[in-house]
């Protein structure tokens, strides 16, 4: 049963939670480095189930800030959120 507050069904698949699975992909990481991964997982995550090619588009956005920030001598991209993101895709 849907429980769009603490385990929403587009966040809750094949009995895994995203937010879990966010914890273990981000676990050693910091700062932007870990938002920015975080993100990534959450936006492929639901894309089919929430916003199709928006979440797939803002996916690829936080994907090009993360390469980004590890290209750029080895500093990380801030976190303010949506900085710099196409109005078009900021919707969360």
């Amino acid at each position: 049963m849907d429980d769009p507050v603490n385990h929403p069904d587009h966040y809750t698949k094949g009995g895994i939670e995203c937010i879990d699975a966010i914890e273990a992909a981000t676990t050693g990481l910091q700062g932007a480095e870990a938002y920015n991964t975080g993100q990534v997982i959450k936006y492929i995550w639901r894309w089919k189930w929430k916003n199709g090619i928006e979440d797939l588009e803002k996916a690829r956005w936080y994907l090009d800030r993360l390469i980004g920030g590890i290209k750029d001598d080895g500093t990380e991209p801030t976190v303010e959120k949506h900085r710099g993101m196409p109005q078009s895709i900021r919707r969360s």
